[in-house]
């Protein structure tokens, strides 16, 4: 892929080209979940933080590996532990032979961190990360380490109800631009999953973007023009969540709603969203399709709703709709 286009319109053509390579080489060896593919990429070249949320099993932790293999990052693993501690996760400063004292760098210095299990671990271990992914930095005894870039942390994490979790606090949860759902695959895919994993066989997943190319497409992403109609509803559907916010929906059902981030991340997620389908500038559709993983993590129901079996998604749904109004 050239390193120089003519214009954005022949950088967005290649991004929608690299989106379908990647798709491609993930495919090899993810069976079905192109949507949690798509979401996942869309995070990528936001420039966000993902959330995978499913039940043991479900290869979270090999779409991550996956992932890292079709792009030319450091891969870093975090297992998350009830006895990890800070300093296993940014590093440590130690004293040399010379008794100086030297800053040891931990597992957060790469470019795709996974976060597996993150919610194994105490909240005060998960806020390690608090810093890292807000400013790409970590502060040890008082001096700024910078993250190389691009930077993004992709975190596992079993359902809340499994035994010897930790919920996330949500100065943390906020700061993940995608909540994704892995669910089970169906009988064909499980199939397929199942033949292709009891064989003997090797699976080479080929490299297709570097370091630089994404860091370009980050930017490309930020630069895509957006109708104000389209910002007008990402926002409105952000204000929707809110209670007491003329929004009769969340009053009744939610305690509360979803911040700023949220709307920043609907534009964006749009954004990326209609690069990825062959479009130059995203519509409210666009904006649709990545609302439930921006804003499900960001939302709370309040009693009456988990009295009524009202989901989040189905909240979302309704949100949605009430935003068009």
């Amino acid at each position: 892929m050239p390193t120089v286009f003519q214009n954005d319109v022949e950088a967005a053509d290649a991004l929608a080209q690299s989106y379908k390579k990647l798709k491609s080489e993930i495919a090899k060896v993810i069976v079905g979940q192109d949507d949690v593919v798509r979401l996942a990429l869309i995070s990528v070249f936001c420039h966000g933080h993902a959330l995978l949320i499913g039940v043991p099993g479900l290869a979270k932790t090999l779409l991550v590996q996956t992932l890292s293999q079709s792009l030319d990052l450091v891969f870093k693993r975090i297992q998350f532990t009830p006895d990890l501690m800070p300093s296993d996760i940014i590093g440590a400063e130690t004293m040399d032979k010379e008794r100086n004292f030297q800053f040891i760098k931990g597992p957060v210095f790469g470019n795709i961190i996974l976060a597996d299990e993150i919610n194994r671990t105490p909240p005060k271990t998960q806020a390690a990360l608090l810093e890292a992914m807000q400013e790409n930095a970590v502060t040890i005894a008082g001096k700024r380490y910078e993250l190389p870039q691009p930077f993004f942390v992709i975190a596992t994490q079993n359902p809340i109800e499994q035994e010897g979790t930790y919920p996330l606090p949500e100065a943390q949860l906020d700061r993940f631009m995608f909540n994704i759902f892995l669910d089970y695959p169906t009988f064909e895919q499980e199939l397929k999953i199942v033949k292709g994993t009891t064989a003997e066989q090797l699976v080479a997943v080929n490299k297709i973007l570097t370091a630089e190319e994404i860091i370009f497409f980050q930017r490309l992403v930020r630069r895509v023009p957006i109708a104000d109609n389209v910002v007008e509803y990402a926002v409105r559907l952000a204000v929707a969540t809110r209670p007491g916010n003329d929004s009769p929906l969340a009053t009744e059902f939610l305690e509360w709603g979803a911040g700023p981030r949220a709307s920043q991340y609907l534009v964006l997620g749009a954004k990326c969203n209609a690069l990825l389908n062959g479009k130059y500038s995203p519509d409210i559709e666009d904006v649709q399709a990545v609302a439930k993983p921006v804003l499900r993590h960001r939302i709370v129901r309040n009693f009456k709703a988990e009295a009524e079996g009202q989901s989040v998604d189905k909240l979302i749904d309704k949100l949605m709709q009430q935003a068009k109004m």
